[in-house]
């Protein structure tokens, strides 16, 4: 990556819980679609509703926990 691509550091913990957030979301809406549906026929389908459901919740709540924990790690940590 480039330099003049490269976001900037300031913008380094919205883009931490945004990543966080979609990945965590994908993975935690896989399981849980598996585990209630099984993997059937129509299960990207199904997963895909879960995942854009959980979206609305779990990205702004990564924003808004993510500095939190940042800091609570960084006063934990030398």
């Amino acid at each position: 990556m480039t330099k003049a691509s490269k976001i900037p550091r300031r913008y380094a913990g919205l883009l931490m819980g945004l990543l966080m957030a979609l990945s965590m979301g994908l993975i935690m809406s896989f399981v849980v679609t598996v585990i209630n549906l099984g993997l059937r026929g129509d299960f990207l389908v199904k997963w895909m509703i879960a995942y854009a459901g959980s979206l609305p919740i779990g990205l702004p709540t990564a924003l808004l926990v993510t500095p939190i924990v940042k800091s609570i790690v960084d006063r934990m940590t030398e």
